[in-house]
């Protein structure tokens, strides 16, 4: 019960039921700004930070721990020198699971909620427009969200008809 019965990524979605495999790959050529700037590359993105860890403690591989998920959130703001409040955007990880996607909306919202801002964060998953890539994954999101940036505009979120109600954005 861990894949989607009909092929089709449902994340935040009340028929969520699992997610998609698919297959890619995608590659980033990555240079200290001042040395792109010197070279005259053309800069995509500027990565202000990172942070990595490790789930922990979970009961299974579609229950993502909570705590583990707010920590890195922490870990990258800081590195990247950020508030909760300068976040407009966040790309989810967002496998279309009924457990896996409102415990990673909650981390979010520990994380992020609470700050006032002038607009909601837009929140999406790249996984609903072409299934969960495995070890790509990471990369086809941090594409999408650069893209976006670039071409201001947010590619649509599929699958989404009704929210999942287990979910408080």
């Amino acid at each position: 019960n861990m894949m989607a019965s009909d092929g089709h990524c449902k994340t935040f979605d009340a028929g969520a039921d699992g997610y998609v495999r698919g297959e890619g790959c995608g590659v980033v050529v990555l240079k200290r700004l001042a040395d792109a700037e010197r070279d005259g590359d053309q800069i995509w993105a500027v990565l202000s930070g990172s942070a990595t860890n490790q789930d922990g403690r979970t009961n299974g591989l579609t229950a993502p721990n909570s705590h583990a998920q707010q920590a890195v959130i922490r870990a990258a703001l800081a590195s990247a020198h950020l508030s909760p409040s300068d976040i407009d955007y966040i790309e989810a990880h967002g496998t279309g699971t009924q457990l896996g996607d409102p415990i990673e909306i909650g981390a979010l919202r520990a994380v992020l909620a609470g700050t006032p801002r002038p607009q909601p964060i837009r929140v999406g998953s790249v996984k609903t427009n072409f299934g969960h890539l495995e070890a790509a994954a990471g990369i086809a999101g941090l594409l999408k969200t650069i893209l976006s940036v670039r071409h201001q505009i947010i590619p649509p979120h599929l699958n989404l008809r009704h929210t999942n109600p287990h979910l408080t954005f």
